[in-house]
């Protein structure tokens, strides 16, 4: 079967109003903290879920989610395990995280801005000839911003996903989808894992900040 665009938005092929549920076959929900305060920490989570309510108007869209704690994996089991204890997630206390969307934003001015450093940086326009590097409509952005709150270990506080939406196609099988990536970063003792050693030589053995990184594809749901 041909893809075809779904429809269209300022510019954006983006999917028909509906429910999306994450594809499990394409999805990572990875995430990493400084250890040491020298190099970065690795990880994932295998399983979670989530539905994306995709509105006649997008920015009216909604996201929950909702991942398994004891699912979390750096390859390294005594760290596996260590991370899933009351030291840091408790899993077997607080078996999920949780993500519910609260607003969506469109970064309309991004490629603006984008244009305008090439436009500056390239030498063809400093010699009277932009049209020869302003394309003819600047390429729309795909960049949002996702506002919600997550919840770990019962404490819930908001947080900001920057989301780059990756096109929306119908596949082989007749379903249509849709491509997304997204980060955020969160400061992990607000939400109770105050785990640490202080070094000798000073700093910290594990790093405050957590940033997560997701990406995936959205399957749609028959009514």
């Amino acid at each position: 079967m041909v893809d075809r665009p779904i429809r269209d938005w300022n510019g954006l092929t983006i999917p028909d109003p509906g429910i999306y549920v994450l594809d499990q076959a394409h999805k990572r929900i990875g995430f990493h903290a400084q250890h040491m305060m020298v190099s970065p920490v690795r990880g994932e989570f295998a399983q979670g879920s989530a539905t994306i309510a995709i509105a006649e108007d997008p920015l009216r869209s909604t996201v929950t989610a909702t991942i398994a704690a004891a699912s979390l994996t750096t390859h390294h089991q005594d760290r596996d395990t260590h991370l899933s204890s009351p030291d840091f997630l408790d899993a077997a206390r607080y078996p999920t995280l949780e993500f519910r969307s609260t607003g969506v934003r469109w970064q309309e001015s991004n490629d603006a801005i984008a244009l305008l450093a090439r436009l500056r940086s390239n030498p063809l326009s400093r010699r009277g000839r932009p049209d020869a590097v302003l394309p003819a409509a600047a390429r729309p952005s795909g960049k949002f911003l996702v506002y919600g709150n997550l919840t770990i270990r019962n404490v819930t506080r908001p947080i900001e996903l920057q989301v780059e939406y990756g096109g929306a196609r119908r596949d082989p099988y007749g379903q249509d989808i849709f491509g997304f990536s997204a980060t955020a970063e969160f400061d992990r003792e607000a939400y109770g894992l105050v785990w640490n050693v202080f070094l000798e030589s000073g700093g910290l053995l594990v790093g405050k900040t957590v940033r997560l990184e997701i990406a995936g594809e959205a399957i749609h749901q028959a009514a």
